[in-house]
Formats: C-alpha cells, sequence, structure tokens
C-alpha cells in the first residue's frame, strides 16, 4: 500500500489558500485585524501586499507538490518553513491586536512545523 506523501500535500494546501487569498486578500485581513474598507476589503495597499505573499506561497507551494528531485521539494519545504517562521516574527510583533499577534503567528508557526515534520515524507 502507498502511503500518502504529507509534503505534497502540504504544498497543494499552500498553493491553493495562496491563490485564495490573491483573489480575496480579505481573508487574511480579517484574521489580522488589518483596516478593512466599507465594502468588506482591506485598502489598495494592504491587498497589494497580502497577494504578494500569496504570490510567493503559491510559487513555493507549487513547487513542495510537483519538484520531481528530493532535493528540489526539499529546498521548497525550507524556504515554506523559513517563510512561515519570518511571517510568525513579524505579524507576530507588528500588529496592533494582541489576539491578532498570537493567532497569526501561532498559524504561522503552526504552519512552519508541519512543514518541518513533513521533510520526513518526501520521497521522489
Amino acid at each position: 500500500m502507498k502511503s500518502i506523501d504529507v509534503n505534497r500535500v502540504l504544498g497543494a494546501a499552500t498553493a491553493l489558500y495562496s491563490v485564495a487569498i490573491m483573489v480575496r486578500p480579505e481573508w487574511l485581513a480579517k484574521p489580522c485585524d488589518l483596516p478593512l474598507e466599507s465594502d468588506g476589503r482591506p485598502p489598495r495597499q494592504a491587498g497589494l501586499l497580502i497577494r504578494a505573499i500569496g504570490a510567493r506561497d503559491t510559487a513555493i507551494g507549487v513547487a513542495m507538490t510537483v519538484a520531481s528531485s528530493e532535493s528540489a521539494r526539499r529546498s521548497a519545504a525550507w524556504c515554506r518553513v523559513a517563510t512561515d517562521t519570518a511571517d510568525a516574527a513579524l505579524f507576530g510583533t507588528l500588529l496592533e491586536s494582541k489576539q491578532a499577534r498570537w493567532k497569526v503567528a501561532g498559524f504561522a508557526l503552526s504552519w512552519a512545523a508541519l512543514c518541518a515534520l513533513s521533510l520526513r515524507s518526501i520521497r521522489s
């Protein structure tokens, strides 16, 4: 019986969520308690930065999912761990709301840990 490659699953989940926040940046803005316009969307500048994060994470998630060599997938996974750890540090110290800092940093660190643990599942 073939086992599940958790790393590829996490890569696909990363890519899907990242595309989602590029389309609907409020899905990241709301947990961060960022200001929203009257239509529920973040201001243009915040939306731009959220979409940039989404583009970065989409590329990493796709690499985790489709890279054929173990070394390329490991590199992509380590990029995921590094960016999530950096996100945790930045969001966890710079968001205005203490509750948002804890929530967003905790989510990012959890995702970094899952991706680090998933390195064990990588196989060609």
